[in-house]
């Protein structure tokens, strides 16, 4: 009897062991559970339902964020065509005249429709009147052709202030009532090819000579200007915006024959 007993309370002591030490090996179990539900950055799910709510909060905080990115970058400025003269549009576009009449038309050549002007010993521009924004599109981009450069003594004078062919662009006066303040480029009979003077007849106009000489006449030459940057070197200003381009052909000071030909004018974006 005394050994059943003894069994009885061994195996007793052994439960009430086991009952004391697992709790210290293991740990509450229901304490932990709330332990890791403190330390997690995220609320614990009572059933499926949650992620699906969870995964679709995220969904569109990722789209507003894409939205708002998107609309912070900057957008691509299409080219502005201000002479559409390969379409035969001369719309919007007038004569001016100062001295008879340089004749303007359209008219084919190699397959493509340009912008022919002829003088004899005539001065008339082309001119667009339009406000035009630079500061998306600062960039000029223009070509044409000369029959030949004219021979005149002195361009810097009065007296020769002739030009085969010229672009100007045109842009407000400070002040409302200020006169406009304009760059001509032109193709010289002798200037250099980055020289730029104040033009004889008035100081609000300057000029560049993008081409000089004969060695390319009848051929098609090609140019861009950065028109605000010129605009800043030429007249210490800033310009964003432009009232107006025009072309001209004139040959009246000098009473020679001049005969050029345009193709489309074009604004664009730096590097466009």
């Amino acid at each position: 009897v005394r050994q059943r007993g003894d069994d009885l309370d061994l195996e007793h002591g052994a439960r009430h062991l086991r009952h004391r030490v697992r709790p210290m090996l293991m740990g509450n179990t229901g304490r932990r559970k709330d332990s890791d539900a403190r330390r997690t950055a995220l609320p614990q799910p009572r059933d499926g339902g949650f992620w699906l709510r969870y995964a679709g909060a995220v969904t569109v905080r990722l789209a507003l964020f894409a939205v708002a990115l998107f609309a912070a970058l900057p957008l691509c400025a299409e080219p502005l065509v201000l002479g559409r003269f390969s379409a035969g549009d001369t719309e919007g576009w007038q004569l001016r005249h100062f001295e008879g009449e340089t004749r303007y038309r359209i008219v084919e050549d190699s397959g493509t429709r340009v912008l022919e002007a002829e003088s004899d010993g005539a001065a008339s521009s082309f001119y667009l009147e339009r406000e035009i924004d630079l500061a998306a599109r600062p960039v000029l981009e223009w070509r044409w052709r000369v029959e030949a450069p004219l021979a005149v003594a002195d361009e810097r004078l009065k007296a020769g202030d002739d030009f085969a062919a010229r672009v100007y662009v045109v842009a407000p006066g400070e002040g409302m009532f200020a006169p406009p303040i304009a760059i001509s480029y032109v193709w010289s009979g002798s200037a250099p090819v980055g020289a730029d003077w104040p033009n004889p007849f008035t100081s609000k106009v300057r000029m560049v000579a993008v081409e000089s000489g004969p060695a390319h006449a009848g051929e098609w030459r090609r140019y861009r200007r950065n028109v605000r940057e010129d605009f800043r070197r030429l007249f210490g200003r800033e310009v964003d915006e432009l009232e107006g381009v025009a072309v001209m052909t004139d040959a009246d000071n000098s009473r020679q024959h001049a005969r050029a030909r345009y193709g489309d004018i074009v604004l664009r974006e730096e590097g466009g």
